[in-house]
């Protein structure tokens, strides 16, 4: 058993992987995450998305680039009851956005990101209004884990340089 772990440790940096968040919160990704800032997102669903994407940014320091982003957020009806009533929707929130580097405006990132929740329509209009602000704030939460991860990705690849 210590001979496998012996060669897997030995065969794992021949194999590409490398960690993304090396140095923790003094690594160069890190500390690029905090130089990003979230402009303004219109609708309920957008200040959900910002706050996501602030609380895993955490700003510090003067930003070098700023995160733009424009939401589609949709509900649609999948299962229909014999009285042609809904009785599943789909809530689906995708994302596009774009890291541009303030120095200049150049766009850095051009990406999108979304997610979606299954939702049951039940007889109390309240307890469905319930799930699908809850599905909302589940896929804000989705969408900004997958924005931060590419844009660390980013960081990774292409080091700051002010």
């Amino acid at each position: 058993m210590k001979r496998l772990a012996v060669l897997i440790a030995l065969a794992l940096p021949g194999c590409g992987l490398h960690p993304l968040y090396a140095g923790g919160s003094g690594g160069a990704v890190a500390g690029a995450l905090t130089r990003v800032e979230v402009a303004p997102i219109q609708g309920k669903s957008g200040w959900l998305v910002a706050n996501a994407l602030r609380d895993r940014l955490s700003a510090g320091g003067t930003p070098l680039y700023r995160l733009d982003i424009r939401l589609d957020d949709q509900i649609s009806g999948l299962g229909v009851r014999r009285d042609n009533s809904v009785s599943r929707e789909r809530r689906t929130l995708r994302a596009r956005y774009q890291l541009v580097k303030l120095a200049d405006g150049t766009v850095l990132l051009d990406e999108t990101a979304g997610s979606d929740a299954g939702i049951d329509v039940v007889g109390s209009e309240y307890a469905t209004i319930a799930a699908e602000n809850t599905a909302l704030e589940r896929l804000s939460d989705i969408v900004a884990d997958k924005i931060v991860a590419r844009v660390a990705l980013y960081a990774q690849r292409h080091p700051a340089t002010p």
